[in-house]
């Protein structure tokens, strides 16, 4: 039985000594990606609504709010933090049949109440994998997304328990702060269905001040309902179903999560990799393009192809990296997927919205067979003006879990996120200290992230 009593005895266990190396490998990774990614998302219109509303409700100067010289309590700088980590639709995400959550929503969080903590980077450690084991673990077991129930819902779990950990609350305190942050923030599906806006975003910010503001709570004396999962009107009754989870203290959970390769969403990840490789090999041009159809796995078609609404009509960022038919037309276009996808002078110009047009999305039961196996398929017939076709294929795509990106592939993308804000010294010295984590405090960090 699942229950917070066993979230709490997997934080209790939880130790930087058991990790294997890859492990640690992996958890640095995806705190150098987060960074890099909340670097290339300052100054964005929802980032900077979420800024704003943090100096102005959040007082404190217990953590640095980053890309700034202001700080704000850890609650604020918590949600400040994660919304610059997700909102560029690039960070990471954890693949599992019936769900598909972002666990690098958990570290905007933990490096802000490290910070207040005065934790080491041994301790940043530890408390990212506690975040990813239970994250993977409620994804695989737990789904939500077809209960009408948004992925940040496990969000909000994960990251009290990692701040829990971070903050160093004794067992009780642990249950409570779980309890708390299951019971009252639960976040609706609506926010991915129908026409999408800004709080797509932005929702995993929110989740992750929750889960803050939680914690606290219980470090402060607050009880909360301990029997959360179990309980009547509990989480199992009124969330999820009944489930169990199978919490290991080494926290290989981490291998399952990909790594983003292009901006765009998880399930497109596969299908622009192929498309960029179609129109670079064949040297398509756009113009003589009659349409292009993908066969894909019943997710991506759900969220993305047009199973919660239609998406055809594309007008902003928020629209744009949750179309399937955008993110493929820009793809053949460009031959590339960036931020500049997403500007809104680029998403209105003729040549892609007449090309997202043409594009069909259509689920096979076969490929959702090979998803929920390990994949992530593509199928892809590009039709062109002279009756001929151009095919391809593909199994997964670079910084998938079956091919996953390597230490410098994922310097480089920092690099390419950063190098606009940071000169070259700079940069040096968030990866040098990012590498070697077990040297330094999480202070040492922040501090560079001006």
């Amino acid at each position: 039985m699942t229950t917070t009593e066993e979230l709490a005895d997997f934080v209790d266990d939880v130790a930087y000594d058991e990790f294997s190396d890859d492990v640690r490998e992996e958890l640095k990774k995806r705190v150098l990606d987060s960074v890099g990614i909340a670097v290339g998302a300052l100054g964005a219109d929802a980032t900077e609504s979420v800024r704003e509303t943090v100096e102005e409700t959040a007082g404190g100067d217990a953590a640095r709010l980053w890309g700034t010289d202001g700080r704000a309590s850890p609650t604020g700088a918590a949600t400040y933090n994660t919304s610059l980590t997700r909102y560029l639709d690039f960070m990471d995400s954890f693949l599992a049949p019936g769900e598909t959550p972002h666990p690098s929503d958990n570290i905007g969080s933990l490096i802000a109440c490290g910070e207040h903590a005065d934790a080491s980077g041994t301790q940043l450690i530890e408390a990212v994998g506690t975040s990813y084991e239970i994250q993977g673990e409620l994804a695989w077991n737990a789904p939500v997304r077809d209960r009408g129930y948004d992925h940040v819902t496990h969000t909000v779990i994960s990251a009290a328990a990692g701040t829990g950990k971070i903050l160093g609350l004794d067992h009780e305190q642990l249950r409570n702060a779980v309890g708390i942050a299951g019971t009252a923030h639960n976040a609706l599906r609506v926010t991915r269905t129908g026409g999408i806006n800004e709080w797509k975003g932005i929702a995993s910010a929110n989740a992750a001040r929750n889960a803050v503001y939680s914690a606290l709570l219980a470090r402060n004396g607050m009880e909360g309902p301990v029997n959360l999962f179990e309980g009547q009107k509990g989480w199992k009754q009124i969330i999820s179903g009944e489930f169990e989870v199978d919490l290991d203290s080494s926290c290989e959970r981490v291998f399952d999560t990909m790594t983003k390769r292009y901006v765009a969403e998880t399930y497109a990840q596969s299908a622009v990799e192929g498309v960029i490789e179609l129109a670079e090999e064949a040297d398509i041009d756009p113009e003589q393009v009659n349409s292009i159809h993908l066969d894909t796995f019943h997710g991506a078609k759900l969220i993305i192809g047009g199973g919660e609404g239609s998406r055809y009509e594309v007008e902003t960022k928020a629209q744009a990296d949750h179309s399937l038919p955008y993110m493929l037309a820009a793809a053949l276009i460009d031959r590339e997927m960036t931020n500049d996808a997403y500007d809104e002078e680029r998403i209105q110009q003729d040549d892609v919205q007449e090309l997202l047009r043409t594009v069909e999305v259509e689920e096979d039961e076969e490929l959702t067979e090979r998803f929920e196996n390990g994949e992530m398929p593509a199928v892809i017939d590009i039709a062109l003006a002279d009756d001929s076709t151009r095919h391809i294929e593909k199994d997964a795509f670079n910084g998938h879990p079956t091919n996953p990106m390597t230490w410098e592939q994922v310097e480089e993308k920092f690099v390419t996120m950063t190098e606009e804000r940071y000169d070259e010294d700079h940069r040096r010295e968030i990866i040098d200290t990012v590498e070697n984590l077990e040297e330094h405090d999480v202070a040492d960090l922040t501090e560079l992230l001006d």
